[in-house]
């Protein structure tokens, strides 16, 4: 089966290098990249053509408005629009996949079924220098045993351990198949601050029509790369507030979403 892999990016290009070089190495290797781009810089079309000359996977681009706030349910939403796989899978556009990352969805996803993993959360000098390198060599448990790197435990490859959830899905690194989130009218583009609408949101709303969450945490590996909190305990509340007033509603179909 076609996984689309849909990378959320926003003005990082060593960190989507890096990805870049990631996708390259995977065992699996029937997929898209979609590079989903909640901004507008003029520099990313140079940057994808570069790529492009050089990786025999193929890479999409899609972007907007630059700068008109947080909107990367919307951005999410193109990228659906363009996929052509069966199977969805996310990733943020500063977290750098195992090789076997895509392999481990395609060995666990099935129908009412959504997969999800976590993330190593590598340290702020080990990050300095994998950029300096442009090298992804450190990025596994031996390689990271020695720094500051923490959620190093998920830097463990033990696809064995698979469990059956009702909760906890991270956006950062999940994957389903693309009917169910045509069931749910995809991302709902109600929500313009970080933290909630990218998975808690879709987190309930799949539940609402029957999809389990399996965490393959210890098979769908991937590495964050350090930066600075990009939002706050406000924006998540906010979030969380329209939460609320959704559940109550029952809004499981979203009006603002894929198709109005």
């Amino acid at each position: 089966m076609k996984i689309s892999i849909i990378i959320s990016f926003y003005k990082n290009f060593s960190a989507l290098d890096l990805i870049f070089k990631a996708m390259a190495k995977q065992t699996y290797k029937n997929f898209e990249v979609i590079v989903s781009e909640d901004d507008n810089n003029t520099k990313t079309p140079f940057f994808i053509k570069e790529n492009q000359a050089i990786y025999s996977f193929e890479i999409k681009h899609l972007c907007q408005e630059q700068d008109l706030g947080f909107r990367k349910n919307e951005m999410l939403n193109k990228s659906l629009k363009a996929s052509t796989g069966e199977i969805i899978v996310f990733l943020d556009g500063d977290c750098v996949p195992h090789p076997k990352f895509l392999k481990a969805y395609i060995n666990n996803l099935a129908e009412n079924t959504l997969c999800f993993g976590r993330r190593v959360m590598v340290d702020e000098a080990t990050t300095k220098q994998t950029y300096e390198t442009k090298s992804i060599q450190k990025l596994n448990y031996l390689g990271l045993l020695f720094t500051k790197t923490t959620n190093l435990k998920y830097a463990l490859y033990f696809p064995f351990l698979t469990k059956i959830r009702t909760e906890g899905i991270w956006g950062c690194n999940a994957g389903v198949y693309k009917k169910h989130l045509l069931q749910i009218n995809g991302f709902d583009q109600d929500y313009i601050t970080a933290g909630v609408g990218e998975d808690v949101d879709l987190e309930w709303r799949l539940t609402a029509i029957g999809v389990k969450f399996k965490s393959i945490r210890f098979e769908a590996l991937e590495f964050h790369l350090h930066h600075k909190e990009n939002y706050s305990r406000t924006a998540i509340e906010t979030g969380l507030a329209q939460l609320k007033i959704k559940k109550e509603a029952n809004l499981f179909y979203c009006k603002n979403g894929l198709f109005e």
